[in-house]
């Protein structure tokens, strides 16, 4: 399989993005209706963790997060084929594929740790390569 570089990686957060968006979720979550696993990896409480920021650095590549009411069309497409949260990567000529998807999430109970691993071992099980 011909290796392929990371351009960017893309995590989409199962809530909406804004005010109304992101108040329903913290009312959602305090009433146990709403869960986004990538939000518990990406954020503590309502600040992001600083290991979250650190592993971004590390990976050397773009890390873009968006909410559900945020996606392009053809990030919306590929997560419509599963379900949020999800990862996905892109390449130099913007090819999207899916790296982790919800369940492969929910495994990593909000670890930044286990979310660098999960990512870095699927990206080589994949032939994907960092810079």
């Amino acid at each position: 399989m011909p290796e392929r570089r990371v351009a960017e990686i893309v995590g989409v957060y199962r809530a909406d993005g804004g005010v109304r968006g992101e108040l329903a979720y913290v009312v959602g979550r305090l009433l146990g209706g709403a869960h986004c696993s990538l939000c518990d990896i990406t954020h503590a409480t309502v600040r992001r963790k600083p290991d979250w920021d650190a592993l971004v650095r590390r990976l050397g590549v773009p890390v873009t997060l968006l909410h559900l009411n945020e996606m392009p069309p053809e990030v919306a497409a590929l997560v419509a084929r599963t379900t949020s949260p999800a990862v996905l990567v892109r390449d130099g000529d913007r090819l999207l594929e899916m790296l982790l998807d919800a369940s492969g999430l929910d495994a990593l109970g909000g670890s930044v740790a286990g979310f660098e691993a999960a990512v870095r071992d699927a990206l080589a099980r994949r032939g994907w390569s960092l810079p």
